[in-house]
């Protein structure tokens, strides 16, 4: 009698824990699709920002890197005060930071503040996805039980990965009722997210551990300063003892960061990881192709509406071109890694996107999709080949370290290069825009006292140079100064898309050094006991 009194309960408590392990992922997936979004979704709405809030062009790409910067500095420290402090709280409040700063964002005053204040918030939105992304992950990986876990880490990547290219198209939607949408919108997600999470009753155990306050500070203050100082050199100058200084001090300190965690006894990254051969070039190779991979869709939209005349929404489709390689090659490298290893598609992954980058490059001043879309494609599914495979392998690879510290280490080194990619490409953008602008005014026999001014100011986004020299001009000639101007911004970028392909050069050179071989049923779970399989994180990138 009592069998069968207690054989329905079983199977009821079964069911709901299916239930709620299901309902768990949906949860996370919720959560960390803003972030994902946001990759992509902002980059759009950049020209629009940039017109309705008078910000400078070095405001613009701040907007842009505040939120990358602050995502790498914190990421390691989101991942150790969720470990301590427990999963599930650490992803109610990474997505309530998410959710009030990106409704903040959203309510920029239209006034002197506006650059400071939508600065600071999308900074505080990058320390929200933070503290959000390796609670997610975490929680994903502690509820379901390991047979089950490579199905479900396979949904968790594939699908909010596969959210970054809806991003150009919600922004361009968006943003053509009003900018403001991009980041309103994700307040109703976040409240999903909420729901979801204390609907799931997720439980998760946490440790009673030391936090490394000083890793903390120098990791976050060494990324900060150094891209400060690459950033701000198109306004200060390379030569500027601040350009200088910032950018040394931030070596320094990143330095001093790596000495204190292989002394400290509980530290914020394990950096001892990186003596597997695999597992470091993995990541340097991440770095350099994220210099390419995030900066090239705001320097991309910038390029389609400025030159190509688009509006956000033809600017979204320009973007998704880039998908439509990316997508397939992701497929592809994740076969390639199954049956040879990571070392083949990270490999031809890298030259190929090096190749497309140059090719891209090359068609920017055609002014037409129609020549550049096969190149814009090869970018797409050089980094799309490569991406999952480097990522995978990096987490097969270091088998003393949890799956949440090492996406920590790996997500921290992708978004720095993003950061420094960004920082780096747009100060030549600028100082290239700068410098053909000057030649294009002094051929108009601008003068020559007025030259320097008049074309920073026009390359930075101000009407006041445009405005005092077409006051000047007949109508006939000032078009074909607008046209020339036009051709100066689109050579200007052709100097940071060169500047992406050499970055992935040297991420083919790195990729050479790799060991190969293939890393799947010997290396064990750190989380319990098995073998972590390759679906598993086969779209950890």
């Amino acid at each position: 009698m009592s069998e069968s009194n207690t054989a329905p309960v079983d199977a009821n408590e079964a069911a709901q824990g299916s239930a709620n392990k299901w309902l768990a992922l949906a949860a996370m997936m919720f959560a960390v699709s803003m972030m994902f979004i946001d990759q992509t979704i902002v980059s759009i709405a950049i020209p629009t920002i940039q017109t309705e809030l008078g910000l400078s062009e070095a405001g613009v790409q701040w907007v842009i890197n505040g939120y990358l910067l602050s995502l790498s500095a914190f990421f390691a420290l989101g991942g150790r005060l969720s470990d301590i402090l427990g999963h599930k709280r650490m992803v109610l409040l990474g997505v309530t930071i998410f959710a009030v700063s990106s409704a903040l964002c959203g309510a920029t005053p239209d006034n002197s503040f506006a650059e400071a204040w939508l600065i600071v918030f999308r900074i505080i939105q990058g320390i929200g996805a933070a503290l959000l992304f390796p609670a997610a992950l975490a929680i994903v990986v502690s509820t379901f039980p390991l047979k089950e876990r490579g199905k479900a880490l396979a949904l968790f990547f594939g699908i909010t990965g596969g959210l970054t290219a809806i991003g150009p198209i919600m922004g361009g939607y968006l943003s053509e009722w009003t900018w403001r949408a991009i980041f309103w919108v994700n307040v109703p997600v976040a409240i999903i997210a909420i729901v979801l999470t204390l609907l799931a009753k997720v439980h998760t155990q946490h440790k009673r551990e030391p936090l490394d306050y000083l890793g903390a500070v120098l990791i976050a203050a060494g990324m900060a300063f150094s891209v400060l100082g690459l950033q701000q050199a198109s306004s200060w100058g390379w030569t500027d003892p601040r350009t200088i200084g910032s950018i040394v001090l931030g070596l320094i300190l990143l330095a001093i960061f790596v000495k204190v965690e292989t002394r400290v006894k509980i530290p914020l990254i394990k950096v001892e990881i990186f003596k597997d051969r695999a597992f470091f070039v993995d990541n340097a190779v991440l770095f350099f192709a994220m210099m390419a991979f995030v900066p090239v869709f705001f320097f991309a939209s910038v390029y389609a509406q400025a030159v190509l005349g688009y509006n956000a929404t033809n600017a979204g489709l320009y973007l998704l071109v880039f998908f439509a390689g990316f997508a397939p090659a992701v497929q592809v490298g994740g076969r390639i890694l199954d049956k040879s290893g990571a070392r083949a598609p990270v490999i031809i992954g890298c030259a190929v996107a090096a190749v497309g980058f140059f090719l891209w490059s090359q068609k920017l001043t055609d002014y037409s999709l129609n020549a550049q879309w096969p190149y814009i494609v090869i970018a797409g599914a050089g980094i799309g080949l490569l991406l999952g495979p480097a990522s995978t392998d990096a987490v097969n690879r270091a088998i003393n370290a949890s799956y949440g510290e090492v996406t920590g280490i790996n997500q921290t080194i992708r978004n720095y290069g993003s950061s420094l990619g960004l920082a780096i490409f747009g100060t030549l953008l600028i100082n290239a825009n700068s410098s053909k602008i000057a030649d294009t005014l002094t051929s108009f026999g601008v003068p020559e006292s007025q030259v320097n001014t008049m074309a920073r100011s026009i390359a930075d986004g101000s009407d006041q140079g445009s405005d005092q020299l077409a006051s000047n001009l007949p109508e006939s000639v000032q078009q074909q100064l607008a046209s020339a101007i036009q051709l100066d911004f689109a050579q200007a970028n052709q100097v940071v898309f060169y500047g992406m392909s050499a970055a992935l050069v040297v991420a083919f050179v790195v990729a050479l050094f790799h060991p190969g071989g293939r890393v799947t049923e010997e290396v064990r779970d750190p989380n319990e006991s098995g073998p972590v399989t390759t679906a598993a994180a086969e779209q950890a990138g």
